[in-house]
């Protein structure tokens, strides 16, 4: 059976942002803030040392009932048995890894436009990655998507949409606002020198939004 995702807090793990903590720490610190995703993102780390981390935010993840999310490789994500896979638009295409994994199995997909989102839903996709809405200190080859194009890819699909790149506290209530139904978070969380109470922080303001609207 399918798991039930929460993308409102969806942290995703870089370790150049890290600030005096070990990525164990820090994530289990977002853990305790109040983070309701967790994808691994791994890209300059070889197989067996991803596989390696990977089992250990796994049974971290678990003791805190968050699923996992491991971005672009399918076979790490099947061996730890995460809860899914996030694909970007050079990855496994979305269709080849719904056909190896079956329907319980979550994949995300990067989607930029309106196209590549309708493509994604039609190839399977469970929920869209859209960014990078205000830029992005940690992909430095993201082009801005700005919100009027998130909103519009919002209302393109009718699976998750998760906002990415450049986004904090302050702009967190305008990816809100576009539809999105969450944020996916790096350095506003692993770069805070209290990662338990900057998440926190993003839980007060979902929890605001969710009652005004």
């Amino acid at each position: 059976m399918k798991p039930s995702i929460n993308y409102s807090i969806y942290l995703v793990t870089d370790e150049k942002c890290l600030h005096g903590y070990s990525l164990l720490e820090a994530v289990e610190a977002a853990l305790q803030g109040g983070i309701t995703l967790l994808q691994y993102r791994g890209k300059d780390k070889s197989s067996a040392e991803m596989y390696t981390q990977a089992v250990a935010l796994k049974a971290l993840a678990d003791k805190y009932k968050v699923p996992l999310i491991i971005n672009d490789r399918l076979d790490i994500a099947l061996a730890v048995g995460a809860a899914g896979v996030h694909l970007g638009q050079d990855d496994l295409p979305c269709k080849v890894a719904r056909s190896i994994c079956g329907d319980d199995f979550i994949i995300g997909v990067s989607a930029h436009n309106t196209e590549e989102a309708k493509q994604a839903l039609a190839d399977g996709a469970d929920y869209l990655g859209s960014g990078a809405v205000f830029g992005s200190n940690t992909k430095l080859d993201a082009g801005m998507l700005g919100v009027a194009n998130l909103a519009a890819i919002c209302s393109s699909v009718t699976i998750p949409v998760v906002g990415i790149g450049g986004i904090n506290a302050v702009n967190y209530r305008e990816v809100l606002a576009a539809g999105a139904n969450g944020a996916a978070i790096v350095s506003s969380i692993l770069g805070a020198d209290n990662i338990k109470a900057a998440t926190a922080a993003f839980r007060c303001i979902y929890d605001a939004f969710q009652q005004k609207n």
